[in-house]
């Protein structure tokens, strides 16, 4: 296939163009700056609010994959533009040039529209890929880990020291991101189901509790850990902290306070992926070894 991607230059759209050059399809991938050069890879200079660079873009493809997204921003107008307005301007550029196939990376917060900024963006991102004519896929991973991954590497950084700060008890889904542009990629094909909306993870019934997951953090990396399950008022203060101290670029923000504090980030087992189409094959401990492998040879841990 001749694909469109967006996020290509991010951890999870890295892990995807990989894959997919690797499976002989030719890609075109969305970029806000200058590239080195990819084997299978053709770099389009723009961005999501940049018309001509995403009819460039879909110019002949015969799917789009849209993982580009906003995780952070200091206020709702900052997700709107990176999650909602981006996924009109790419859906009115595929509809333009005749592409059907859509695939739409969106979030378990979408799920919790009314509690973050972020999942109300998600979720009105969703709507515009349902109402908008095309043969859509809509994804809703959990948490994603993976070799490159910056956003779990305190995690790994204090389960290494031997204590793991959490949120309030509660349960998570995860995948890694070579599972799920595995999913990415078979949803792009001509043949696969239409108007589907999954919720993909490691196979793990009922997922994994913070306990669990910090425990399985360490072990990846032949250490020993607790786990400290800190109070909301606790992770909300914190944010606080950290955008008085980093302001713009805090990593702590009120809304993924909000987020964090959840109790159930778990994925829903009625909307897993059809086996028939697509089924995880990396186990989560295996997975979290390979990924602190990696952190290792890197310098990062």
């Amino acid at each position: 296939m001749k694909l469109a991607i967006t996020g290509g230059t991010g951890f999870v759209g890295g892990r995807l163009l990989g894959l997919a050059v690797e499976q002989g399809h030719e890609v075109m991938a969305l970029t806000r700056r200058s590239q080195n050069e990819r084997r299978g890879v053709t770099w389009v200079q723009g961005a999501l609010d940049n018309r001509l660079a995403l009819q460039r873009l879909v110019d002949h493809a015969d799917a789009v994959i849209h993982v580009a997204g906003v995780i952070s921003a200091p206020d709702a107008a900052g997700f709107e533009k990176g999650n909602v307005t981006g996924t009109l301007g790419l859906l009115a550029a595929a509809t333009a040039s005749g592409v059907h196939r859509f695939v739409h990376v969106s979030s378990l917060a979408a799920r919790e529209p009314k509690l973050s900024l972020y999942g109300a963006s998600k979720a009105r991102s969703e709507e515009l890929v349902q109402r908008s004519g095309l043969d859509w896929a809509i994804v809703r991973p959990p948490a994603v880990y993976g070799p490159g991954d910056q956003e779990t590497l305190d995690l790994f950084k204090a389960a290494r020291l031997g204590l793991v700060p959490l949120p309030p008890k509660g349960r998570i889904s995860l995948i890694h991101a070579d599972d799920l542009s595995r999913l990415l990629l078979a949803l792009a094909a001509d043949d696969a189901p239409a108007k589907l909306l999954v919720e993909p993870d490691d196979g793990r019934e009922g997922g994994w509790t913070h306990r669990e997951f910090a425990e399985a953090l360490a072990s990846a990396q032949d250490r020993r850990a607790l786990s400290l399950s800190v109070p909301a008022s606790l992770v909300r203060f914190g944010a606080r902290v950290d955008g008085l101290l980093r302001r713009g670029k805090a990593k702590l923000t009120p809304d993924r306070a909000a987020y964090f504090c959840h109790p159930d980030w778990t994925v829903d087992p009625d909307r897993r992926p059809p086996a028939s189409l697509w089924q995880p094959q990396v186990p989560t401990p295996a997975g979290l070894r390979q990924t602190a492998d990696w952190y290792e040879q890197q310098g990062w841990l």
